[in-house]
């Protein structure tokens, strides 16, 4: 019988042709789900990634809640057009701390992959305090209350613990400092040498403009800062990753 004849055979016979469809379905989906049995972890780690800062980690929730995602998205594909315009392509490790990711599925507005050191504290506040004075064809909303909204947070620390029990790599000495890391991240006289060594790269400062006063602005323009920064790209090799 030559291979044509037993390709027609199989075809005509239902129960064959689904005992073989089974079978290589199962060879597939074997190949694909054994090594999670046995590898720690799926994603590259790369270095100068850590968990979010407490103030990032709040400027992030606020993030969230006022549903950016919808409109902006996090992951630059590796196509030409796309790093030209945003910078590196994105790396998996870049969001394996966050819960949920935020690679949103529509870019009304650009990519904010590596929005972060783009622009300063105050192009960020007054951009989003009334977007058209900054970007004159924005549709964005005006989020000038975040300005006012004094940032109420009982206990950060809670926020850290609740990711460490998904993964997230938050030392007790973390959790047990979020509160007062997170005041310090926005008061420009702090003294932030512990806050940097235990998140390396945050950035601090007042960044609402108005430092007598601990606002939603202040944590959701430490989120943005920070995005896309962590990496070291100037030593990074696409194909081998860290030279």
């Amino acid at each position: 019988m030559s291979l044509l004849d037993k390709h027609k055979f199989i075809e005509r016979n239902a129960t064959l042709l689904l005992v073989g469809s089974l079978l290589v379905v199962s060879i597939g989906g074997i190949v694909e789900i054994a090594p999670l049995f046995y590898l720690e972890n799926t994603i590259e780690k790369v270095d100068g990634m850590r968990p979010y800062s407490p103030l990032e980690l709040a400027g992030r929730n606020i993030y969230i809640r006022e549903g950016c995602y919808v409109c902006h998205s996090q992951m630059i594909r590796p196509f030409r057009d796309e790093v030209e315009r945003y910078g590196h392509y994105s790396l998996a490790a870049e969001s394996m701390y966050d819960h949920p990711f935020q690679w949103g599925s529509k870019r009304t507005g650009p990519d904010l992959a590596r929005v972060g050191d783009r622009y300063s504290n105050e192009w960020h506040v007054q951009h989003l305090v009334e977007p058209r004075d900054v970007v004159p064809e924005s549709v964005m909303p005006s989020y000038s209350f975040l300005k006012e909204t004094p940032l109420e947070i009982t206990d950060i620390s809670m926020d850290l613990k609740a990711n460490r029990t998904v993964g997230v790599p938050y030392s007790d000495e973390m959790i047990a400092e979020a509160n007062a890391d997170l005041k310090a991240q926005a008061d420009p006289n702090a003294d932030t040498s512990a806050l940097l060594a235990r998140y390396p790269k945050a950035k601090v400062g007042d960044f609402d403009g108005n430092p007598a006063k601990l606002t939603e602005m202040d944590a959701l323009v430490a989120y943005l800062q920070m995005l896309g920064t962590l990496v070291d790209f100037s030593t990074y090799d696409d194909t081998t990753g860290y030279r």
